[in-house]
Parts: C-alpha cells; structure tokens; sequence
C-alpha cells in the first residue's frame, strides 16, 4: 500500500473519535429540548465520551502491540458504528449518556493505533511528515462536522446525527477490511500477559521526563478542549449565531491547525526540531495574549473573537508532531503503550474540562479565554521544566 493511500486510510480512522464530538454539537439546544432537560445535563453526554475515549486508549494501544494493529482498528469501528445506530434511537437522556460512554470506549483506536502504525513503517523526519499530512486530512472532521450536524439538526433533527456516525463507520469498515494493513508483524509482538503489561506500564509512568512530557502536552492540547467542548454557548449565545452557524468557530479553528501541519511538513529536514519547537511556543503565547486582551477590551464579535484561536491552533500544530513524537520515543519497544498513555492523559483533561471546568467558563468569552490561556501557558512552562531538567 502506498504511504499517500496508508495516510488517508489512517487519517480517516482518527477523524471517529472527533467526529463523534463535534458532529451533535449544534444539536445541544435540541437535545436539552427534547428531554427537558438543561445545559450542563447535556453537557455530560459530551464528558462521558471523552471520558470513555480516554480510558481505552489504555488498551488499544497495548492490545494492538499483541494481536495486531488491523484486528484492533476493525473490530472499534464496528462496535462505533453499531453503538451510533442504537444512539439514534435513544428513548430517554439516561440512555443517551450510557450510549455516550459506550460509544467512546469505542472511538480512541484510531487515535492511539494510527500512531504506532505510522512509527512501525517510518522514522525521524518521514515520520514526522506523514503524521503531519495525518492531521491536515483529520482536520477536515473538526472542521466540516459541526456544519454538517448543523445542516443535519435543521433538516433530521438530533439523531441524524448519529445516523450519520452509524452511516460513516460502515463505510470506513468496508474500506478498511479491503485495504487497511497490518504493520507489525507477529515476530515482533508482544504477548498479551497481564504481569508484563502491568510492568510495561509501570515502567513508562516511573519515567519522570516521559510524565511530564505528557502533563505538558496534554496541557498544550487542551486549549481545543475549552473551545470544542463550549461551542454550542460560545457560538449560539455569546457570538449570537444560529445551529448553522458553527463554521464561524470551527472553521478557524481547524483551518489554523491545518495550516500548521502543512508548514510542519514543509519544515520537516529543513529547519531544525529545537528551533522549530521556539518558533511554535512563541506564536502560542501571542495568541493567548491576544485572545485574553481582546475579549478584556472588547464584547465577543466576529471575526475577530476567533481569530486568536486560530493562531493558537496554528502554533500547536506546528509543534505538536514533534514533542508527540519526542515523547513516545522514549520507548521504542513500547510504542502502542507510549501512545496509549499520551492520548489517555490528553483525553482525560479533555473530560475534566468538559465536565467540570467549561460550564464554569461559557457564559463569559473572558473566562473562556481566560481559562484557555491558564492551560496553554501552564503546559508551555511544565515543558520548559522538563526540557531543563533534561
């Protein structure tokens, strides 16, 4: 298979798990409707998914370092999209939850495994390329997703939606169990016995560097969570626009990211890693400098509300193929595990956020800045830590 083929391929399976964040987003309102229920109630249904996501991305990553990566990706986009289909038809807001929470136990292997995949074929800089040109093509589901459960919500309702998700799995899994390969070979797995795996992980957490590493990336990562997992307030109440209207959010935010991959790929052998990583921390901090200044002078309005977002989504772009890489390099014996265990704490904060630190923050586009910045910057300083320490 060829690696433009093999990148769309896995580009795809990454989009499930934000797919399943960002695509009901515009249906918040409708959702809470529907059940007579209120915001942060519904607001639960997005942390129980993430929370989900994020524990099995504990297991993928090491299951697939035993059985093999394409056993893992087919049987995870299955179970997503028969769990999407009974979501469709939910009868009650408890049901939808425990929905939810399936739903995300399902959605992290694409995450966790296209990453082992990509470092079983390719090293240093072809590496960092080809998980470069990963995110630009996943960066079309954060992007396209909220418009399209936009469209949906207007013209199906809430469980288009899921329909939608069911529909997208389906196709994914007939595309994949004709072309997805398997990437590790048996010679060089790793037998699915508790007391080693236990070990393994053990290992990696006791990895002072490694833990920090992750603490602060996963910090870097969250400022997306605070604007994601707020979107329906930030974008309906605060900014005053309508279901349809979420491009204005999504679309800068995503297309900075996107434009960030495109320049890591083009900097990959030609700029070094260090000097790259001083270019991407700076923007970082301007753009939360903006984003705090401006919505401390000025009331939220388009476009210039979003616009230090996107900058900040360009900036965590351009870095974030490398310090990922960095640090799941630690072990390379181990690299499922390692990248199990970074997209476990990324997702972790993500449900933290969303569960408890973003209905604290959207009523007010200050907070929200506020708080985003608090993450950014926060992570930006644990790397510094720990690249000194190094």
């Amino acid at each position: 298979m060829s690696q433009l083929k093999l990148t769309l391929l896995l580009a795809l399976f990454t989009m499930l798990g934000p797919l399943g964040i960002d695509t009901y987003l515009p249906s918040f309102h409708a959702i809470a409707q529907e059940f007579a229920v209120d915001a942060t109630v519904v607001q639960q249904t997005l942390s129980v998914y993430v929370l989900g996501l994020a524990l099995m991305m504990l297991v993928y990553g090491t299951l697939s370092d035993a059985i093999g990566r394409r056993r893992v990706m087919l049987f995870t986009v299955t179970g997503f999209g028969l769990v999407s289909l009974l979501a469709s038809l939910a009868p009650s807001i408890e049901m939808l939850i425990a929905l939810r929470a399936a739903q995300g136990l399902m959605a992290g292997a694409g995450m966790v495994v296209s990453r082992a995949m990509v470092q079983d074929r390719y090293q240093g800089a072809q590496a960092q390329r080809m998980m470069a040109m990963i995110m630009v093509v996943f960066g079309l589901a954060p992007a396209l997703a909220p418009i399209l459960g936009g469209w949906l919500q207007l013209h199906g309702g809430w469980r288009a939606s899921f329909g939608f998700l069911a529909l997208f799995s389906l196709l994914l899994l007939a595309t994949a169990w004709r072309a997805l390969p398997e990437t590790l070979e048996p010679a060089q797995r790793t037998p699915l016995a508790w007391r080693p795996i236990a070990r393994n992980y053990l290992t990696a957490i006791r990895h002072r560097s490694f833990r920090r590493m992750l603490l602060a990336i996963g910090l870097m990562g969250s400022g997306m969570a605070v604007y994601i997992a707020s979107a329906a307030e930030f974008v309906v109440t605060l900014l005053g626009q309508s279901e349809t209207g979420f491009g204005w959010l999504f679309i800068p935010l995503v297309g900075g990211g996107m434009l960030g991959s495109v320049i890591s790929t083009f900097l990959a052998s030609r700029v070094a890693p260090r000097r790259q990583k001083q270019i991407g921390f700076a923007l970082m901090a301007l753009a939360c400098s903006a984003n705090v200044g401006y919505n401390a002078l000025f009331t939220a309005s388009l476009p210039w509300a979003v616009l230090p977002i996107a900058l900040y989504t360009l900036s965590w772009s351009l870095i974030s193929p490398l310090v990922v890489l960095q640090a799941v390099g630690f072990f390379p014996q181990m690299r499922g595990l390692a990248s199990s265990l970074q997209g476990f704490v990324q997702m972790l904060l993500f449900a933290l956020i969303t569960s408890a630190l973003v209905p604290l923050l959207f009523h007010s586009a200050l907070w929200l800045a506020l708080g985003h910045a608090t993450l950014v910057l926060g992570g930006m300083l644990v790397w510094a830590w720990c690249v000194r320490e190094r």
